[in-house]
């Protein structure tokens, strides 16, 4: 019966961390369908947050590859005074990087929904 107990108490546990994590995020970016995303990204910073071969295989016309890997050293080449644009394949690294950004004092974060697999706009790639 002990046993029972540990592994709902672990659940428990993990299910809240689950949901404040997600809130966390949520609250970090704001998520922009494509046409909003056009609508803006050129007069923002676009960043790839992918890693260079994602990035070179494929991305958003105009977009600067900072992968989220490398943005802790980074991040100051991404200017706090215009709005950030960001993308990766899923929206699971681009939110993560918001959370980042948004702790250095980074406040216009957007973040393509659903990421770079759900873009039909242009594309640039070495094909």
């Amino acid at each position: 019966m002990t046993v029972l107990y540990t592994i709902a108490i672990v659940l428990g546990i993990i299910i809240v961390y689950v949901l404040v994590n997600t809130l966390r995020l949520k609250k970090a970016v704001t998520n922009l369908t494509q046409d909003q995303f056009i609508q803006g990204y050129r007069k923002a910073q676009l960043i790839d947050v992918r890693e260079a071969k994602e990035f070179e295989a494929g991305h958003i016309l105009g977009a600067r590859n900072i992968p989220s890997t490398q943005l802790r050293q980074r991040f100051k080449e991404v200017r706090p005074d215009l709005p950030v644009y960001l993308y990766c394949q899923n929206a699971g690294r681009s939110a993560r990087a918001a959370l980042f950004l948004k702790k250095k004092g980074y406040n216009n974060v957007y973040q393509l929904q659903g990421g770079f697999k759900t873009w039909t706009g242009k594309v640039k790639s070495k094909a």
